[in-house]
């Protein structure tokens, strides 16, 4: 039990627990991370992430102004293929 409460209270997070605590998959996070959408540094070659950190990115993001924050490429449309 005092195992997961300090796992749990952890401030500096890996990849795995990182995804988990925000509910995406750990490749996305690791895109983002990459990208530098998300806060994050390397220990080595491994991403961590400090969750005070995380915490005020959520809010920051999550504010009046997160959706000129966050720029969406539109889809290309596949080409119509002609009627017979």
């Amino acid at each position: 039990m005092a195992g997961a409460v300090q796992q749990m209270m952890r401030e500096v997070m890996d990849i795995r627990q990182a995804a988990e605590y925000l509910g995406i998959s750990g490749d996305t996070l690791y895109r983002y991370a990459s990208e530098g959408f998300i806060p994050a540094f390397k220990l080595g070659n491994r991403w961590r992430f400090k969750r005070s950190l995380l915490d005020a990115w959520m809010v920051r993001m999550s504010g009046p102004k997160a959706a000129s924050n966050v720029s969406v490429m539109p889809r290309e449309k596949k080409p119509v293929g002609r009627a017979r």
